[in-house]
């Protein structure tokens, strides 16, 4: 359900991670490394395969004199392709025959070891066709075992890349985020971002779990349409209720809808973008400064730590930074909040920070 590009459709059949699934969705693992596909690799057996045809067809049509046709005696250019095709599949039936001592001499020294190369060729390939299945089934089956407290970001559009892009910036490993996508173009761009894919839409519950959506800690609702988020929502809820759920919507409608789906927080782009421009009428600089904490990479942003050990028991505008919130016992203080009174040692501070700063402690 991402917000669709320009980019190419992606073939699946040309991923060797890609593993279907019910409904048409599949697991996409990104690549260990730049490998030859197993389309590539049967590419350049065929291509040996014909080379090995050619050559042995050559051979005959230069010595086809020293052959006997038990049809006509006579050994055409099609009776030598005939011949080298049954001889290299080992088929031989025996109607086209060399009569001299140099023909069997050559057959004996070059198109036996084709004909033993030839089938080696052919079983390689089936050989290398179920090796490269098993090892993806493997490295999915230990990705499964493994998944857990990871965030499962819905929808790989502008929202959803730009939320993995924030999350990556607060130095979340990669390989802890999981995108969900039905767009094929968009999964493989989240693919070739270096993120585990699960193709498929994000109401389906085979998908959700697919994605190892009961394990995970987060999931991000990045989808484009609102009644395709608030299904998500529902189906969320449904098997994954502890997971903390944030979303995106359009309206300021939907963010109700979506709480009441079980959201727990709701970011609506239209009314956020109403008052920014509400605000730019008497203040534009107000709005630069937000548009500078919304930024990736430099300026102003918010970040969190821990509180030091220096500063438990103290007020948050001891801090040396100036402090927006706090975290205490899961829940959020807002600055001006009584109930924030002295920081406590479990306590985390939200704060305006300077990308320019050096890192804060963690």
């Amino acid at each position: 359900m991402a917000e669709r590009g320009p980019a190419a459709r992606a073939s699946a059949a040309a991923d060797p991670s890609a593993q279907p699934g019910p409904g048409g969705q599949g697991l996409t693992l990104p690549r260990l490394s730049r490998r030859r596909t197993p389309l590539g690799s049967i590419a350049v057996r065929l291509g040996l395969v014909l080379l090995l045809l050619l050559v042995n067809w050559g051979l005959v049509m230069v010595e086809r004199g020293d052959y006997t046709d038990n049809a006509d005696g006579t050994v055409s250019a099609i009776d030598a392709l005939y011949y080298t095709t049954v001889t290299l599949t080992t088929t031989g039936y025996g109607d086209i025959t060399p009569v001299t001592e140099r023909a069997r001499l050559v057959n004996a020294l070059a198109v036996t070891p084709m004909r033993l190369m030839f089938v080696i060729l052919l079983v390689g390939t089936t050989l290398s066709a179920l090796t490269e299945r098993s090892r993806t089934e493997i490295r999915v089956h230990r990705w499964k075992a493994r998944m857990r407290d990871h965030v499962v970001v819905l929808g790989y559009g502008t929202k959803g890349r730009n939320a993995v892009r924030a999350l990556r910036l607060r130095d979340h490993p990669a390989d802890r985020i999981v995108v969900v996508e039905a767009d094929q173009a968009a999964a493989s761009r989240a693919s070739g971002d270096g993120y585990a894919v699960v193709v498929g839409s994000a109401t389906h519950k085979a998908v959700l779990r697919e994605a190892q959506v009961e394990r995970a800690a987060t999931a991000i609702i990045a989808l484009d349409r609102d009644d395709t988020a608030v299904l998500a929502a529902l189906t969320l809820r449904r098997i994954a209720p502890h997971v903390t759920v944030l979303a995106a919507a359009r309206e300021a409608a939907t963010a109700e809808l979506l709480r009441e789906s079980g959201a727990t927080s709701v970011v609506v782009s239209s009314e956020t973008a109403g008052r920014l421009l509400g605000l730019a009428t008497d203040s534009p600089e107000a709005v630069s400064v937000v548009e500078d904490m919304l930024s990736f990479g430099t300026g102003l942003d918010l970040d969190e730590r821990d509180v030091a050990p220096g500063e438990v028991g103290r007020p948050p505008h001891a801090c040396g930074v100036p402090v927006v919130g706090v975290w205490r016992d899961g829940r959020l203080l807002r600055y001006s909040d009584p109930a924030i009174g002295a920081l406590q040692p479990a306590d985390r501070i939200l704060f305006v920070a300077s990308r320019e700063d050096p890192p804060p402690l963690r």
